[in-house]
């Protein structure tokens, strides 16, 4: 049973642009594997219900390919709500794969790919045939099982997706459905009282295989799939949903269990959830920073499914009301900093928030070269799809094109929006490459976000090319963080290459001089720290609480680093007051504000003069020089 693509933005652009880049490193690091990290190291993985059927992708591939021992998060996609009850619930009806029916989720779901398929000996996570008189079999037993040999390895549940949106609004409408829709959840997914079907479920049969739920509602109070309905009031419903699936699971008693959600990044999503208040519900919220662009606009022009950044070369006709454009760090700045041309106010913490990569690609074909390598050029239409992706044209699975994009000829990286793209002279495809993800990576580090989310691993070729490249770069050093605006170029660069594994030629930042006489090493922006180590910056030492990288100690919002106290002697960079001559009327530098170019800030007794858009580049001490001294005040 298939899924349409989740539209993460939707089909109308809706993202404000927020003018920020940085250089960053071409290729993947192959730093070894580490702990889950607060600090951008998350890592989540989607596991999708009909992935066992056309791709025979079990869950017995997340063991033999050692996906299971890397990620943090496993989640299982997607159970439906019932569209009489408003409830969680089972059944054994296929999802209609036609996008113009209205009713196509109704009724539908898999009990028998959740629990009632029969797995052979050679498709069992530990080799052994599942009985005739178990009361579950199917995904859901391996589930078990591979949590067993993985116990450190979360598995949530999600509700909802592309297709089984459709009756969110009606469950979240009250506090008596809402009660309702979390109850039945919990007691079917958590408890484990999975409906008798086929022979198999019954009460408590599905018990300790799901650590928490996760909800992909596509979209309180917008449009998605056709026919999902949506109200005005799906804005504060949202939050009081998440509010009551948190209170029924804390109530539980059980141990810690988990709430997360599928979020989209289109601005006019995003304005309709209260991006200030969900997040203390919340553990993480996994962003769907893909699906820009795609087959549906059939004729083009051409772009790309998902650009880091915006360019001034994009063609794509600004959304109202904030007249935005799509890119990845206009949603991430949406969701965290706020846009007022959306109404958006902001306030998710970064460090609850992942940043999605897709496993799929999404092309035209009849695409001439143009300037930029078939990049925003017209179409003929969208190129032809294959048969492990659903025979959807415009997309392909990463298996299904690795001849086409690891061919270095045909790969390119735009540098303005770090997005990925590949053209062979006639067919264009947008999705990752080795240089889009470790861009990506860089991002999630340099903005303190919780890590990476992947959709969905059924896509990924035997070997978990693109996987390995997302960990791996997740897991690793950053090549360095600052805020210089991008210069739009007329054509597309090439990848250096298409191997993950190659690593990066990280340029280091200048390294600040300890004061006083502290023993311990500078802090250094662009080195990567695990927890206990110390450092002196500031005049103090500071001890790491946990993996970081670019925090400033005594200035994050993670609060990572621990102040040991002022070094013996030692003293402090003098606080700025506004200075006087030159510097009169100027405020204090601060690094949680975004400057451009021209703004005047003091610093350290001294005046500067941004010279681009900049936020957290510390004057003085930053690897693109971004901020002029203009000496003492």
């Amino acid at each position: 049973m298939r899924r349409p693509g989740r539209l993460a933005t939707g089909l109308a652009a809706t993202v404000l642009a927020a003018a920020t880049a940085w250089g960053v490193a071409a290729l993947n690091s192959t730093a070894p594997a580490q702990a889950a990290t607060t600090s951008g190291g998350v890592k989540f993985a989607y596991f999708t219900q009909w992935g066992i059927y056309q791709n025979a992708f079990y869950p017995k591939n997340l063991d033999t390919s050692g996906m299971a021992g890397k990620l943090d998060y496993l989640v299982y996609a997607f159970e439906n709500i019932n569209p009489t009850t408003h409830q969680c619930f089972e059944a054994d009806s296929a999802a209609s794969q036609d996008e113009n029916n209205p009713n196509a989720g109704d009724g539908a779901g898999d009990s028998f790919a959740d629990y009632g398929k029969s797995y052979g000996a050679d498709i069992s996570v530990d080799g052994v045939a599942d009985t005739y008189n178990q009361p579950i079999v199917g995904n859901f037993n391996q589930l078990k099982k591979l949590k067993a040999k993985y116990p450190n390895l979360k598995i949530l549940v999600s509700i909802g997706g592309w297709t089984y949106s459709k009756y969110f609004s009606d469950a979240a409408a009250t506090d008596t459905s809402r009660k309702a829709l979390v109850s039945s959840c919990i007691d079917m997914f958590i408890k484990g009282n999975l409906p008798s079907r086929n022979g198999y479920g019954g009460a408590g049969t599905g018990a300790g295989i799901f650590d928490g739920i996760d909800i992909d509602w596509e979209y309180p109070g917008a449009t998605g799939h056709t026919g999902n309905h949506y109200t005005a009031a799906d804005k504060q419903n949202y939050t009081l949903l998440m509010a009551e699936f948190r209170s029924q699971l804390d109530a539980l008693g059980t141990g810690k269990k988990y709430l997360t959600a599928a979020v989209p990044a289109g601005q006019d999503k995003i304005m309709q959830i209260e991006t200030n208040k969900v997040g203390q519900y919340l553990d993480y919220a996994n962003a769907m920073t893909y699906d820009m662009h795609g087959g549906w606009e059939s004729t083009g022009p051409t772009n790309l499914q998902a650009p880091l950044y915006n360019s001034p070369n994009d063609p794509m006709t600004p959304v109202p009301p904030g007249n935005g454009k799509y890119s990845i760090d206009s949603a991430i700045k949406a969701w965290t900093v706020g846009d007022s041309g959306y109404g958006i106010p902001g306030g998710f913490p970064a460090a609850k928030l992942t940043l999605g990569y897709p496993f799929y690609y999404r092309g035209w074909t009849g695409v001439p070269a143009g300037a930029n390598h078939g990049l925003y050029q017209t179409a003929t239409g969208p190129a032809t799809g294959h048969a492990n992706s659903g025979n959807v044209a415009g997309v392909s699975f990463y298996k299904e094109l690795t001849g086409f994009v690891n061919n270095p000829s045909y790969t390119y990286l735009d540098p303005t929006t770090k997005g990925a793209y590949f053209y062979d002279g006639t067919t264009f495809w947008s999705g990752d490459s080795a240089a889009s993800i470790q861009a990506k990576a860089d991002y999630q580090h340099c903005n303190g976000l919780g890590g990476a989310m992947m959709y969905s691993l059924e896509a990924l070729d035997p070997a978990g090319t693109l996987f390995n490249a997302v960990v791996n770069s997740t897991n690793g050093a950053t090549a360095g963080c600052s805020t210089s605006s991008p210069t739009a170029s007329p054509t597309g660069s090439k990848s250096p290459s298409s191997s993950p594994s190659s690593s990066p030629s990280p340029s280091k930042s200048p390294t600040p001089s300890p004061t006083g006489s502290c023993s311990a090493p500078a802090w250094v922006s662009t080195t990567a720290y695990n927890g206990g180590q110390q450092v002196s910056y500031n005049g103090h030492l500071w001890t790491a609480k946990w993996w970081t990288q670019g925090d400033i100690p005594g200035n994050n919002s993670q609060d990572v680093w621990t102040d040991n106290g002022v070094c013996g002697g030692g003293t402090t960079t003098p606080t700025p007051t506004g200075g006087t001559g030159n510097c009169a009327g100027l405020s204090a530098w601060v690094s949680t504000t975004a400057y451009t170019g021209g703004q005047s800030v003091t610093y350290g007794g001294h005046k500067w003069t941004a010279k681009w858009w900049t936020q957290g580049d510390i004057p003085g001490n930053n690897s693109q020089a971004v901020w002029t001294d203009n000496g003492a005040c």
